[in-house]
């Protein structure tokens, strides 16, 4: 783990016709539809007069930011605890997850 952060979202200023149904699927024996929304975080390297280095903003499809629509802001936060290491993200291949599946060492089975 490399960083924690403490972020507040504004749920008053989520935008209903932005909520997400997700996949239904049976909890508790009860069939429920989650629902999503998509922010972007980002993280600053400076910190605001209120000690905040972190907001959290409404998602853009492509064709917003190449239009440069305002960002719609949702809330603010700051880093509590870091390594100082942060890293991207990359999503595997279905030939990467195989692998990394196989070459699981099998040391910690209880027999």
């Amino acid at each position: 783990m490399a960083t924690l952060l403490d972020l507040s979202i504004r749920v008053d200023k989520l935008p209903k016709e932005k909520f997400v149904k997700g996949k239904p699927k049976e909890v508790n024996g009860k069939m429920e539809t989650p629902i999503y929304y998509n922010f972007t975080v980002a993280v600053n390297d400076d910190t605001n007069d209120w000690g905040q280095n972190v907001s959290a903003f409404d998602s853009q499809t492509k064709e917003e930011r190449e239009a440069k629509k305002q960002k719609e802001y949702l809330g603010n936060g700051k880093v509590f605890w870091t390594t100082g290491t942060v890293v991207a993200a990359e999503r595997k291949t279905e030939d990467q997850k195989e692998t990394a599946r196989i070459e699981q060492p099998m040391d910690d089975l209880p027999f």
